[in-house]
C-alpha cells in the first residue's frame, strides 16, 4: 500500500454525454470512489447537454465530503477527442488518470499505477490490461492484452493502439507538450500515443487487469463499414505525415482494416474475439 502522505496527487478525467446509461455511469463513478488510493479531484467534461438522470449521478457524488468534482460544460456535443482536450487543462495535478463512464476500475488500479510513477520519475504513460464483459461484470467474455515495455509499446503502436485508453495514467505536461487530444473520431487516443511517443514519452503497461470494460457483440459488429474506415484512414494519414510509420506500414495497416470493415458482421465478431482479443 502506498503511503498516503507520500503519494503523488492526481486527477481523474472523464467525459459524459447525453446518450450514456445512468446506471453504468454510476457504477463507473462508484469504482473510482472505492479505490484503495483516492483521487484528489474528478474532472468531468459534459460533452453537450446531459440528461437529468446523468446529472443526478454527478450531484450524488458532489455531496461526498471526500470527493472534489470539477464540471466542465461544453455548449454542444463535440465528440470524445474535443471533450478530453478541454478537460486536460482543467486538471489541477500533474498526473491524470483516464476513465470511461461505462467501465469499472478495479479497486487497486490507481495504487498500482502510482507505484510505477514512484519507481520511475521519468515515466509519462502507464496503462494496463482489460477484461471485457457484456451484461454481468463477473462473467468475462474476452480480454485485451497490450505490450509491457517501452520498446514493445513503440513497435506495437505502429500496427495497433498499444494502450487500453480507459486504463491509462499520464503526465499532464507531456500530453499538452505533445499537442493534447485531437478531433480524430474513434482514433483520438491512438493519435495521442503517437504524438507523445514522438515527443519522447516514456511508456509502460502493467501486466495486470486494471479495468473491466463493458462491451457487446452488436456494437463490435457495427465497428466497421466505410464511415468507420474513413475515420481510421484519416488518422493513419496523419500518423504517416509525422514519420512515425513508413508508407509501406501505412498501406499494410489500412488494407487490413479495410478488409475488416467490409467483411460480414459475423466474421468481424470472430476476428474481434478470436484474433484481436483473447476470448475467455
Amino acid at each position: 500500500m502506498i503511503d498516503i502522505a507520500q503519494r503523488k496527487e492526481f486527477s481523474v478525467l472523464l467525459s459524459v454525454y447525453i446518450k450514456e446509461t445512468p446506471e453504468f455511469f454510476e457504477r463507473s463513478l462508484e469504482s473510482i470512489y472505492n479505490q484503495t488510493v483516492k483521487a484528489n479531484e474528478w474532472v468531468i467534461v459534459k460533452d453537450g447537454e446531459i440528461s437529468a438522470d446523468l446529472q443526478s449521478v454527478i450531484d450524488k457524488y458532489k455531496e461526498y465530503e471526500d470527493v472534489k468534482i470539477k464540471e466542465v460544460q461544453l455548449n454542444e456535443n463535440k465528440g470524445l477527442g474535443v471533450a478530453l482536450s478541454m478537460g486536460v487543462p482543467e486538471c489541477s495535478y500533474d498526473l491524470i488518470a483516464r476513465m470511461d463512464t461505462d467501465d469499472i476500475a478495479l479497486p487497486d488500479r490507481f495504487e498500482k499505477q502510482l507505484a510505477e510513477f514512484e519507481k520511475n520519475t521519468a515515466l509519462d504513460i502507464c496503462g494496463g490490461q482489460i477484461t471485457e464483459f457484456e451484461t454481468d461484470e463477473n462473467v468475462p467474455i474476452a480480454e485485451r492484452k497490450v505490450p509491457l515495455s517501452h520498446d514493445e509499446i513503440v513497435a506495437f503502436q505502429k500496427k495497433r493502439t498499444a494502450f487500453n485508453h480507459m486504463t491509462v495514467m499520464f503526465r499532464k505536461d507531456k500530453v499538452l507538450e505533445s499537442g493534447n487530444y485531437k478531433n480524430m473520431p474513434y482514433m483520438e487516443d491512438d493519435m495521442l500515443w503517437v504524438d507523445m511517443i514522438l515527443h519522447g514519452a516514456i511508456c509502460i503497461n502493467i501486466d495486470d487487469t486494471l479495468c473491466l470494460v463493458r462491451t457487446n457483440r452488436d456494437m463490435i459488429s457495427r465497428r466497421g463499414g466505410l464511415k468507420y474506415y474513413k475515420c481510421y484512414k484519416n488518422e493513419k494519414k496523419a500518423v504517416l505525415k509525422t514519420g512515425f510509420i513508413s508508407r509501406k506500414q501505412y498501406i499494410i495497416v489500412t488494407l487490413i482494416q479495410f478488409c475488416v470493415c467490409i467483411m460480414p458482421k459475423c466474421l468481424r465478431k470472430f476476428v474481434f474475439f478470436h484474433l484481436l482479443h483473447k476470448k475467455r
